[in-house]
């Protein structure tokens, strides 16, 4: 199901410079400029950087929940449920995730560039 997920994500950045994909929580995280920006779960759901300032509109959208891996909630990471992941739903998530993380200062060598 992730590998599924991740074959759609790159689908839609295509061949962007800027981001990078990295193995993480049993999945791939996407980057863009070193930043996190989104990621592929286990179980098929998608992991968003929204920041705090766009997670209530975030949290508003069909199967979007705040992310809590260690029971402990994140704020401005937001986890979304298989099942409401169509092609739209994803281009809009990498969207709001990118308007989040684009302004954010590069990080260096801190993700394998696609």
């Amino acid at each position: 199901m992730a590998d599924d997920l991740a074959e759609q994500i790159r689908a839609f950045v295509g061949d962007d410079p800027n981001v990078g994909e990295i193995r993480m929580f049993g999945g791939t995280c996407f980057t863009l400029n070193g930043n996190m920006m989104v990621g592929t779960l286990k179980d098929g759901a998608l992991l968003v950087r929204v920041g705090e300032e766009q997670e209530p509109a975030a949290l508003a959208l069909p199967g979007a929940r705040r992310m809590d891996f260690t029971g402990r909630e994140m704020k401005g990471f937001i986890m979304v449920a298989p099942d409401k992941l169509d092609d739209r739903a994803i281009e809009s998530w990498i969207a709001m995730a990118s308007r989040f993380v684009g302004p954010m200062p590069p990080k260096t060598g801190s993700a394998r560039q696609k």
